[in-house]
């Protein structure tokens, strides 16, 4: 062991086993030495912390390490051992936080989730954290500020609307959330304090006759083409009908019964099918759980169901805008649902307390025990008026035959046919 001044030319000279510790000039800083194991020359510093001789490792010899930058880091390392920290623990800390990228910390977090949210509440999630944030995957997260967020949002609203970038945001908000609930040492959510980018308007597009007509009409007798028949005659929400399965129907009542674990509210849900919405259930497929699975691409999974929802859409849209030779004004499928209750009570008549049924949402004198004897009671009144509702689409203006026909009315035997369905 030599005690020397650090050069370049002294650490090039050190042979496999030799060691160098600075001193002999003014700048010399005590404990920061250079040792060769091998090939290769290693700057370190001995220091003594808590009465204990440490060592720390500062780095190899070459970029970015030369005797000039080691030397300052020694002194820096020094001055954390004169604040009463190990600068061992530092390191071992910083290599553990440099451990905890964004892209590790989003798979824990997306396990967790999954056992908690519903399949397409979690899908979505899924689907910003690991795609959507995926340029930010590499970095820890302990690194990532304020400015690395907004700049990523800036550029998800340019790509894919600021919807999109908005539920990215909370998503990505939620999960460090999560994370610093976890243990992890954050210093604060980074999320926090970017701008939000605006939220779109609250959505209370109730389509017109003519508007319901078209979109029936261009429906084809494909899995979409009934999915979205269906959810216009039953006012339900896309993924409960896009993952209907043959376990929740029951031919002997012709109810649906919806499972709290695939409600909005988890609360279950038993709701009557009109003979139009029996006469588009598909034929069953043997070995599949679900009603729907085919998108453009096919799927042959028998366990998940209907995928290919944008696709599907766009499709629909171009069928929709060449028969009435112009497009239609932004639609969703979701808009089919507050139509239909929209049209339910203010021009059929439907009392407020069964469209809340057929909806499924829970307020009032619904709540609590009293909800469970309610959905029994008002069942006749559910059937009643989802008949009704569907005698009224039955007779929108330029398309009476076509509903008529694929929604099973072209003969009295009609609801018997569709029942059969289920069997």
């Amino acid at each position: 062991m030599a005690v020397s001044s650090i050069t370049i030319r002294a650490v090039q000279a050190l042979k496999p086993g030799e060691a160098i510790w600075d001193a002999d000039h003014r700048q010399a800083v005590r404990g920061f030495g250079v040792r060769r194991q091998r090939d290769q020359a290693t700057y370190v510093l001995k220091y003594r912390v808590f009465g204990r001789q440490r060592f720390v490792t500062i780095g190899p010899h070459g970029a970015p390490w030369t005797p000039e930058l080691a030397r300052r880091e020694a002194k820096r390392l020094l001055g954390l051992v004169a604040d009463g920290k190990d600068p061992a623990d530092e390191k071992a800390k910083a290599r553990m936080q440099a451990a905890d990228t964004l892209r590790v910390i989003a798979d824990q977090y997306l396990r967790n989730a999954k056992q908690r949210l519903r399949p397409t509440t979690y899908s979505g999630i899924e689907r910003y954290l690991l795609v959507i944030w995926k340029p930010l995957h590499p970095v820890s997260v302990f690194q990532i500020t304020r400015r690395h967020i907004s700049a990523r949002i800036a550029d998800i609203a340019s790509r894919h609307g600021k919807v999109s970038a908005a539920r990215a945001r909370t998503a990505l908000s939620s999960m460090f959330n999560w994370a610093i609930r976890e243990g992890l040492d954050i210093a604060a959510n980074p999320v926090l304090g970017t701008n939000r980018p605006a939220q779109p308007g609250s959505r209370e597009r109730v389509l017109t006759e003519s508007e319901l007509s078209a979109i029936w009409q261009a429906c084809e007798d494909d899995d979409y083409g009934r999915i979205v028949r269906l959810l216009l005659l039953t006012a339900q929400r896309r993924h409960e009908v896009g993952s209907m399965q043959w376990t929740e129907l029951d031919t002997s009542s012709g109810l649906w019964t919806l499972p709290g674990a695939r409600t909005k509210n988890h609360r279950e849900h038993l709701l009557p099918l009109v003979p139009a919405a029996l006469a588009l259930l598909p034929p069953r497929r043997k070995s599949r759980d679900f009603l729907f699975g085919d998108g453009p691409r096919r799927s042959s999974d028998p366990h998940r169901g209907f995928s290919g929802w944008s696709k599907s859409k766009a499709a629909l849209d171009e069928r929709i805008a060449e028969a009435l030779g112009e497009p239609l004004p932004h639609w969703t499928v979701h808009d089919l649902r507050r139509s239909a209750s929209t049209v339910m009570a203010d021009r059929l008549g439907v009392l407020p307390h069964i469209v809340e049924a057929i909806l499924n949402h829970v307020s009032g004198h619904r709540a609590g025990v009293a909800g469970v004897y309610n959905r029994a009671r008002y069942a006749a009144e559910m059937r009643e008026a989802l008949e009704r509702w569907a005698q009224h689409v039955t007779a929108l203006p330029g398309h009476v035959g076509a509903v008529k026909a694929s929604a099973g009315f072209s003969h009295p035997g009609a609801s018997q046919r569709a029942v059969g369905v289920l069997s």
